[in-house]
C-alpha cells in the first residue's frame, strides 16, 4: 500500500508496473507449482544480483495470487506462467500501489523529501496491523519487502515476529541482493529462491522492453555485454556519458594501489550534486569491481586480503548511502573510496 518514491530520472517502469519477465522461467515455475499445490510456503527469500528482475518476479507473483485467490481455480490450474493481463483491475491496482491486499516495505522519503537510508521499525510494524486485521479485500494478503538489506535491526526483528506466526493466506516475498547476509532467523523461516544473472540475450530483451527500444540496437547489445546480467545496469550504461564514467572509474580501479590524484579530482567534479545517475554509476562500478576481487581472493584462499576488502566494502557501502541519501558532496567520497581501496590492495 506504499507507493514507490521514484527519484529516477529515466522514465523506466517500476517493477510493480512491469508485466513482462525475462530469463527466470524456472523460478517462476517453482512459485506457480507451489501455489497450485495448495501448500505454498508463507515466506520466500528471492535472492540474486541487483537489477536482474527479483522485484519484477515478486510483484508478478503478488498480482497472480491476488487476481486468482483460489489455488484450485481453473485459471490457476491451467496457467503456464504467473502472467496477469495488464488490463486486469488487480494488475492495475498493484501497479498503482493501491490494492488493499498488498503491503510493500521499502525505503521511503522523510517529511523533508529526503530518501531514508533504511526501512524503519515503524514501517516494518505496519505488517502487524496489516496481517492482524480483517483483510481489506477477500483472499490473500501479500507483503513485498524490497529489500531485506534495507531493514534496520529493529525493523528486521519486527518483521521476524510476523514471520514466526503468520496468519492463514499470508504471503511474504522478501527480496535480497545478498541473501547469505540476511538474518539467519529470517532465512530459516523462508523458502530460498535464488535467481541467476541474466544472459546477455535476456538483458537485451528485458532492457528493450523496459525502455521501448529495438532489441537489435547495436548500442543496446554492446552495453548488455558489460552489464553482467543486470538489466538496471544495462539501462544506465545506454547513456554515453554514463558509459564513459564507468570506463574512467574502472580504469582508475584497475590501476590500484596507484592513485592518480588529478584524475580523482576530475572524476569527483563529474559527480555533480543532484546527479543521482552519475553517483549510482560510480558506486555500481566500484561495487562490481570489489565483488569480482572478493571472489578471486576467495578462490585463491587469500584470506588476509579478503578480510581487508570485505571490511572496506562495508565502509564504502555505508558512506555511499549517506552521500546519496543526504545529497552530500561527491568529491570527498571519491577520494575516500580510492584511499581505502589503495590501502587494502597494497
Amino acid at each position: 500500500m506504499i507507493a514507490r518514491v521514484n527519484d529516477d530520472e529515466n522514465a523506466i517502469p517500476a517493477p510493480r508496473e512491469t508485466s513482462e519477465l525475462f530469463g527466470h522461467a524456472e523460478a517462476e515455475a517453482a512459485l506457480l507449482d507451489a501455489y497450485r499445490s495448495g501448500r505454498i510456503p508463507h515466506a520466500w527469500l528471492i535472492g540474486g544480483p541487483q537489477g536482474i528482475g527479483k522485484a519484477t518476479l515478486a510483484y508478478r507473483m503478488a498480482k497472480f495470487v491476488l487476481a486468482f485467490p483460489g489455488p484450485q481455480m481453473p485459471d490457476v490450474q491451467k496457467a503456464k506462467s504467473l502472467a496477469v493481463d495488464p488490463d486486469n483491475p488487480i494488475a492495475r491496482q498493484v501497479g498503482a500501489g493501491s490494492h488493499g491486499g498488498l503491503l510493500t516495505l521499502e525505503r521511503t522519503a522523510n517529511d523533508k523529501g529526503v530518501m531514508r537510508t533504511v526501512i524503519t521499525v515503524d514501517e516494518s510494524r505496519e505488517t502487524i496491523g496489516f496481517f492482524g486485521s480483517t483483510a481489506a479485500v477477500d483472499g490473500w494478503r501479500v507483503c513485498v519487502v524490497d529489500t531485506v538489506e534495507d531493514l534496520n535491526q529493529n525493523a528486521a526483528n519486527a518483521l521476524l515476529k510476523v514471520l514466526e506466526e503468520p496468519p492463514s493466506r499470508a504471503l511474504f516475498l522478501l527480496i535480497s541482493h545478498a541473501p547469505a547476509r540476511v538474518l539467519a532467523t529470517i532465512q530459516s523461516r523462508c523458502r530460498k529462491l535464488p535467481l541467476r544473472a541474466l544472459s546477455d540475450e535476456d538483458v537485451v530483451l528485458a532492457a528493450a522492453n523496459a525502455a521501448s527500444l529495438n532489441p537489435n540496437d547495436a548500442n543496446l547489445r554492446s552495453v548488455a555485454e558489460l552489464a553482467e546480467g543486470s538489466v538496471a545496469r544495462a539501462l544506465m550504461l545506454l547513456d554515453g556519458d554514463v558509459l564513459g564514467l564507468h570506463n574512467r572509474t574502472l580504469e582508475l580501479l584497475n590501476a590500484l594501489p596507484h592513485v592518480d590524484q588529478r584524475a580523482l579530482h576530475s572524476l569527483g567534479d563529474t559527480l555533480g550534486l543532484n546527479d543521482r545517475v552519475s553517483l549510482r554509476t560510480f558506486i555500481d562500478t566500484v561495487d562490481r569491481w570489489l565483488s569480482s576481487h572478493l571472489r578471486a581472493d576467495g578462490a585463491q584462499a587469500n584470506l588476509p586480503r579478503l578480510a581487508r576488502l570485505a571490511e572496506v566494502w562495508e565502509k564504502i557501502s555505508s558512506a555511499a548511502r549517506d552521500v546519496e541519501s543526504f545529497n552530500l558532496e561527491r568529491k570527498p567520497l571519491v577520494f575516500s573510496v580510492f584511499g581505502m581501496l589503495a590501502e587494502a590492495t597494497r
